[in-house]
């Protein structure tokens, strides 16, 4: 288990949000209505669904890498 106030558990945190926003970003119904808007705090979920959808290998990536290491070397 990792915690959230560990540079760990900020980046599985970080991870698991983008990874989640570019998800929803492909469920039609929530992405009119979580992702409709660019600007201020609703902003940041549009933000994370368009860096996950543009870098999704290096995301991918990175989530193996962290899984990883959360198993085997935590």
């Amino acid at each position: 288990m990792t915690n959230v106030y560990s540079f760990d558990g900020i980046l599985v945190f970080g991870l698991l949000f983008i990874c989640t926003c570019a998800y929803l970003k492909k469920v039609p119904r929530l992405n009119s209505w979580l992702l409709s808007e660019k600007k201020g705090v609703w902003g940041v979920f549009y933000k994370a669904a368009i860096i996950g959808t543009r870098l999704h290998i290096a995301v991918a990536l990175s989530c193996l890498a962290m899984a990883f290491y959360v198993v085997f070397l935590k």
